[in-house]
């Protein structure tokens, strides 16, 4: 069985899928479609989740800050004027990345204290990191389905317990 924070990622995967598959079923100027939201397009909020799920990644993996700090710009770059499949593609690549570190740690409440330049130390734990991520996933999704509603079309659901219906029955 896995660890809870485990399946929490096995979700956000899940969620992060369901949006591309339908993404997929609509208009392709709907992924760059300019709105007023938090972001000014889906690409962008896409964009700007990839960049967390790297960031958070490297946090994981203890990779120190000036590190991560110096290859945001890299990560900023390769998730721009991107099509919706190759976005698509580079969200598979960082979940499949993702989930070897998630293969490569048994403890997922190992302890770990984590130095933010401007918020400081936080003592915590592997797995609440990941939960952060998985909300974080979450926050944005919103987004996206805000952002389609402002362009005439439906979201589509994401909630945790659809994702688990679809695990319980066996889809997933």
């Amino acid at each position: 069985m896995l660890h809870h924070s485990y399946q929490m990622y096995d979700y956000h995967v899940w969620a992060n899928d369901r949006i591309f598959a339908h993404l997929e079923q609509l208009p392709e100027r709907v992924f760059n479609g300019e709105v007023t939201s938090v972001f000014p397009s889906v690409s962008h909020t896409l964009g700007h989740m990839y960049l967390f799920e790297r960031l958070y990644m490297s946090v994981l993996e203890q990779v120190p800050n000036e590190v991560i700090f110096a290859k945001i710009p890299d990560w900023t770059k390769e998730s721009q004027g991107l099509t919706l499949d190759e976005m698509q593609r580079l969200f598979a690549s960082a979940a499949g990345q993702f989930r070897d570190l998630l293969r490569r740690t048994p403890d997922p409440d190992k302890a770990m204290t984590i130095e933010h330049p401007k918020y400081g130390r936080l003592d915590t734990r592997f797995s609440d990191i990941l939960v952060h991520l998985v909300n974080h996933g979450t926050y944005h999704r919103g987004n996206v389905t805000a952002m389609l509603k402002q362009q005439g079309y439906a979201g589509v659901p994401t909630d945790y317990l659809f994702y688990l219906h679809e695990r319980q029955n066996g889809q997933r």
